[in-house]
């Protein structure tokens, strides 16, 4: 569903990649993917040891961490009744960050006595495990500044309410689960497709605490099963999902089908993605009369949310060219295999007026175009998709723009070749927003909504999405020619410049600081091309 917001143009850039997402349930339920002051995400997009953002190591490294999760079974679905709205004990805001994969992360309260976790949310798998007892895990951060940020590792025998999975139990049964004698309990191992990433160990009942999200508030506890994952590989030890994963997939362990079986929420849920890495997750969200639906393609051994494309448009160029694609949050990119990867890629480049990038081996992407140093405006071709059924889905600014090696930038069209199977961002464009619907009519919409995104407040005089560049002009005596979004992806460019060149001469750098410039190596990518009027 298209989501079209007000953003607050100033001068900080934030960011957002094509990459992808997945859901079931009684009643709504929403919940905060993550909360923005919590401690264990201050200053977390600094983090020592990662590639530069914008960087070319940076993109390769994601490509390279991308993953997709094999998973099985079936979603159980349940009759729907009315209740309360219910969030996560810790608000309902959304967050994506950066620096650990571009996932979309959610504070989770579990267990008695309740302690707080900060999961990546994965629609392209089941499973929601914790780091727990572990003997390989991550088991804190630590930031640019130095801080660590020490995470909490889950434990059944600290959580009063905790059980473990028995053997006998039916979980147990699904999924070719084994038992293990030495612990008694159900054993789990999820391996994923990115190398050598796996999470081995038992699997448990314990709480999951919510509250309604209306008056009065009531707390509202569940009993979910999850994983007690004892040891991590892979790139759960390198930075992705490093204090545990929510799966949302249609497997019957999943935290969703456990939520309907229950009788807790009703069989859908929605997810939001916004350009500033802000949005929303409900459970129970059955979307609206006039919203686009499109089938999903339900496999009988291997369930995911699979979608059919008809017809690919850039520009006025229309192809007919029928293809299935899985919407995945689990990874940084969009996938396509030929023939839909050389369709779209040379239409693109076609429509592009700008010289095209010699083929460069440190980026993922093979159609990336150069940037003058003199530039003020991309032309980015209109891409969108047709999805079965003739629902629409636009992408807004499909490009990722970063620097390369010998200095200058180029921008890239965001889409990685497969050798399999397609994987589609959910939040393409980043102004696209994904609304699973009842899972009963198993329908996949999208349509026209605003999502309340929570703004964070900036220098005097500048509010709202028609702001001009009076304040910029004012502050560093340039604007560009260009306002809001192409403006902002230009003057972006000519901070970063202005501060590289004044420290090599020494200058004094406080005229950035106090108009709330950074100077951050941060890409400018799809359309989330924003200044926050903030502190960050």
């Amino acid at each position: 569903m298209a989501i079209r917001r007000n953003c607050l143009l100033l001068i900080v850039v934030l960011i957002v990649v094509w990459g992808s997402q997945c859901g079931d349930a009684f009643g709504t339920f929403g919940f905060d993917v993550h909360h923005r002051y919590s401690d264990p995400v201050k200053g977390i997009l600094d983090l020592d040891g990662l590639p530069e953002k914008g960087s070319m190591e940076y993109y390769s490294a994601m490509a390279h961490r991308d993953q997709f999760i094999r998973r099985h079974g079936g979603r159980r679905l349940a009759d729907t009744v009315d209740s309360s709205p219910l969030t996560f004990d810790g608000g309902n805001d959304t967050y994506r960050i950066s620096g650990l994969g571009f996932l979309h992360y959610a504070n989770v309260s579990v267990g008695t006595p309740s302690l707080s976790y900060l999961v990546a949310l994965d629609t392209g798998s089941d499973l929601f495990w914790l780091p727990c007892d572990c003997t390989s895990c991550v088991r804190g951060l630590v930031l640019g500044s130095g801080q660590k940020i020490d995470f909490n590792i889950y434990s059944p025998n600290t959580s009063s309410t905790s059980m473990t999975v028995p053997c006998n139990s039916t979980m147990c049964g699904q999924q070719r689960r084994q038992c293990s004698t030495t612990r008694k309990a159900c054993a789990y191992q999820v391996v994923y497709l990115s190398s050598n990433t796996s999470s081995t160990g038992i699997l448990v009942e314990d709480t999951l605490h919510l509250i309604t999200d209306d008056s009065p508030l009531k707390d509202v506890d569940a009993q979910i099963t999850l994983g007690c994952g004892i040891i991590q590989t892979g790139t759960f030890l390198e930075g992705a999902a490093p204090n545990g994963l929510f799966g949302l997939g249609m497997d019957a362990i999943s935290v969703p089908s456990v939520l309907a079986s229950r009788g807790l929420a009703a069989n859908s849920f929605s997810m939001c993605f916004g350009p500033d890495g802000l949005g929303r997750i409900v459970f129970g969200d059955k979307g609206t009369s006039d919203q686009g639906e499109t089938p999903f393609n339900i496999g009988q051994l291997h369930p995911t949310y699979n979608i059919s494309v008809t017809q690919i448009t850039v520009e006025k160029n229309v192809t007919d060219l029928n293809f299935n694609a899985i919407f995945d949050s689990g990874t940084s990119f969009t996938y396509l295999n030929d023939p839909i990867y050389t369709v779209i890629s040379e239409k693109f480049n076609s429509a592009t007026k700008d010289k095209r990038h010699p083929p460069d081996s440190s980026l993922p992407f093979e159609y990336c175009y150069d940037l003058s140093a003199n530039q003020t405006t991309i032309s980015v071709p209109d891409v969108n998709l047709t999805m079965e059924g003739g629902t629409q889905f636009y992408i807004t600014d499909p490009i990722i723009v970063t620097s390369v090696q010998g200095g200058g930038y180029v921008y890239c069209l965001g889409v990685v070749k497969s050798e399999d199977i397609n994987i589609i961002g959910l939040n393409i464009g980043s102004d696209e927003m994904v609304s699973m619907n009842e899972m009963a009519e198993i329908v996949l919409s999208f349509e026209d909504k605003n999502l309340p995104i929570h703004h964070i407040p900036g220098p005097e005089g500048v509010r709202g999405r028609n702001s001009d560049n009076t304040l910029i002009k004012e502050k560093l005596g340039w604007a560009p020619t260009m306002k809001l979004k192409d403006g902002l992806r230009f003057t972006y460019f000519w901070i970063k410049e202005q501060i590289e060149k004044e420290k090599a001469q020494g200058i004094d750098l406080s005229i950035y600081g106090s108009s709330k410039v950074v100077g951050t190596q941060a890409p400018v990518q799809l359309g989330s091309l924003r200044a926050a009027d903030g502190k960050e």
